[in-house]
């Protein structure tokens, strides 16, 4: 399993989005793994993308059948992974040169989505090791385009129409460290781009240009400051409980430091409440926006790059919801909690169609982090959970 884990994270799995290539070498090594292992069928359903080198984006799913081949157990992982960032703050290895110490794995996209994937190969190869057909079909699902929205992963498979009413559907791409919350709900999400657009001049001359910069950096923290106290309300069914609305990204905007920047472009990233309206959040951010135009003469343009509506919550007596809570109960000896979370994934594209689904894995909450490891004893009790799941 580890060995499994760390070839595949030697291989980076980056959105063209972020200057990668896309996820097909990792596909191609994640292909020959799962043929070795002998699923009973392995598809593609690959989605076509003109920004990548193989013009593809790869969507894998492997089939281990059961007694019941018409109910079928889907574990959903993800092959890309987000970039590095500040390869500087990578203290124990370089982003995608795996290493094992005090029994974690470091290297990027380990916890974020590998753990996850590697667990659900390996408890299948468990079952076929034992001689144990499972009760149902266990169905293994690695998407791409995970991190930057799911157009060419998931929605492209739920377009083959290859979900069912009664299947049951579990996406491990989030939990906590001792597996004992399984969620069930997610925010609602709102990413933009905040464009301010100035004069540029020599920086000994301030007065005859407009600083985009000082501007946009005034617009962005009044503008979070306004977003967290109007929208406040806490609700403890979520982790965490309050909406989020943090500035993120940052875009260059001049090369040399003598040239007052004429452009300034700063992202923000926000995971909000389903209590609140995201229409009327937007006013909001517009409303200041034309406030500082006529203050200071810029010209402020709002780009929204992602918007989200929470989908309804999985019903808590759903059956995934029942089995996921008694498989842990028997296998951890945990009686495990339900709730939502700040954080998108697949499984909001699910829940959108009306297929119950849950979020459930046993992580230390790396996901993004310089430093990301996944620790090696939650590799293995994940893969028994999901293996027990097949056959009780």
């Amino acid at each position: 399993m580890t060995q499994t884990l760390m070839e595949l994270i030697r291989t980076p799995a980056i959105a063209p989005e972020n200057n990668g290539g896309g996820e097909s070498k990792k596909a191609e090594k994640l292909m020959q793994t799962l043929e070795n292992l002998g699923f009973d069928k392995i598809e593609r359903y690959d989605a076509e993308d003109e920004r990548v080198p193989s013009k593809l984006r790869p969507n894998i799913v492997a089939y281990h059948h059961g007694e019941n081949l018409s109910e079928k157990v889907w574990i959903i992982t993800h092959l890309d992974v987000v970039p590095p960032g500040e390869e500087s703050f990578w203290t124990v290895t370089k982003p995608f040169e795996p290493v094992i110490k005090e029994g974690r794995i470091y290297g990027r996209g380990s916890e974020d989505n590998g753990q996850s994937m590697v667990a659900s190969i390996f408890a299948v190869k468990a079952l076929k090791t034992l001689g144990i057909k499972p009760k149902r079909t266990i169905v293994l699902a690695f998407v791409a385009d995970e991190e930057q929205g799911s157009t060419y992963g998931i929605q492209h498979l739920i377009k083959q129409g290859l979900f069912k009413k009664d299947d049951l559907i579990i996406v491990p791409d989030s939990g906590n460290e001792n597996g004992s919350f399984i969620e069930i709900a997610e925010k609602s999400s709102l990413c933009f781009r905040i464009r301010v657009i100035g004069k540029q001049v020599h920086a000994s001359r301030p007065s005859k240009g407009l600083n985009a910069h000082r501007i946009g950096m005034e617009y962005a923290l009044t503008l979070d400051k306004m977003l967290h106290k109007k929208y406040s309300l806490k609700d403890k069914y979520f982790d965490p409980p309050e909406s989020t609305f943090e500035p993120t990204k940052k875009d260059k905007n001049v090369d040399a430091l003598n040239i007052i920047p004429g452009g300034d472009i700063i992202h923000f990233d926000c995971r909000i409440l389903p209590t609140y309206n995201l229409e009327l959040i937007l006013q909001d951010i517009h409303g200041l926006a034309e406030e500082f135009e006529r203050k200071t003469g810029a010209k402020i343009k709002i780009e929204v790059l992602r918007k989200s509506v929470a989908p309804k919550p999985t019903d808590v007596t759903s059956k995934i919801v029942v089995m996921l809570r008694e498989t842990i109960e028997e296998v951890r000896g945990i009686e495990p909690k339900v709730g939502g979370i700040g954080g998108g994934t697949c499984a909001a594209f699910f829940r959108r169609i009306e297929l119950p689904a849950v979020v459930w894995s046993t992580i230390d909450e790396m996901a993004h982090q310089p430093n990301e490891y996944a620790e090696i004893e939650n590799l293995i009790n994940d893969a028994k959970v999901f293996a027990f799941l097949a056959i009780s």
